[in-house]
């Protein structure tokens, strides 16, 4: 995937100003930066829910304004950080829409055995008869993961994927965004707030600041005591974890 020259502006005020950077297939890349940096918009325009005023997006060498929306679906899954269901609908009825653009609405023997295996990635056999509305906002999250990953689309896009989870549900999904790089070869993106999670789980990290990139790079090359204190305007320092860099603020 390449994104070149993305301009995105609301009222004359650029959000997103001259932005390329290129997703490496089947590695882990995570855009990160402070509040109001331009990474979720960027994320949307990756995804096809908001135009880009200047710029282009190729997936897989076509212009991402040339896909067809239902063809578009089958290789790229986004989950945002509003999702709002008015339906009543169960957990695994939610998850099921993520085989709708393959089956329409026709689900298969593989079908339901794709359904099968994101429920258990993601833990929720028990909860799986359950409604939606009757979920925790940390179960409603992993609810909504399991049908990005129902989908089984060569791009995972998750905006903020750790959101409304407790520390051993926030670890587990950077283990199974991680498990689906390594193990399923999917391509995944992800806009964090938690830099050390993007340190220890990323591949290549991008970070904005301002509507531009900051730095971009390996985790190596962008998580260093300099650069984030630059970016973020505060001191840190910098330890590794099995060979990966963690950072303390402060």
């Amino acid at each position: 995937m390449r994104i070149r020259n993305l301009l995105k502006q609301y009222g004359g005020k650029k959000v997103v100003d001259d932005v390329s950077f290129e997703i490496h297939k089947g590695k882990v890349t995570s855009l990160i930066g402070p509040n109001g940096a331009g990474k979720s918009t960027i994320m949307s325009m990756i995804s096809r829910l908001i135009a880009a005023d200047a710029g282009a997006i190729e997936v897989e060498g076509k212009s991402l304004k040339d896909w067809q929306s239902r063809e578009l679906s089958k290789h790229l899954a986004i989950l945002t950080q509003s999702n709002n269901i008015q339906m009543k609908l169960t957990v695994r009825e939610l998850i099921a829409f993520g085989r709708f653009p393959h089956s329409c609405g026709r689900n298969t023997k593989e079908d339901e055995e794709r359904i099968d295996r994101a429920i258990a990635y993601m833990e929720l056999e028990e909860f799986q008869d359950c409604f939606i509305d009757e979920l925790s906002g940390g179960q409603r999250q992993r609810a909504f993961i399991a049908m990005v990953i129902a989908q089984d689309t060569e791009y995972v896009l998750l905006d903020e994927p750790t959101n409304n989870l407790d520390i051993y549900y926030a670890t587990n999904m950077m283990k199974i965004l991680r498990r689906l790089c390594d193990e399923l070869g999917k391509t995944v993106i992800l806009v964090l707030h938690e830099i050390n999670y993007a340190a220890f789980y990323s591949d290549y990290i991008c970070a904005f600041k301002n509507g531009q990139i900051a730095k971009y790079g390996t985790v190596h090359e962008v998580i260093t005591k300099e650069n984030l204190a630059e970016i973020y305007r505060v001191d840190f320092e910098i330890m590794e974890i099995e060979g990966r860099p963690l950072s303390i603020y402060y």
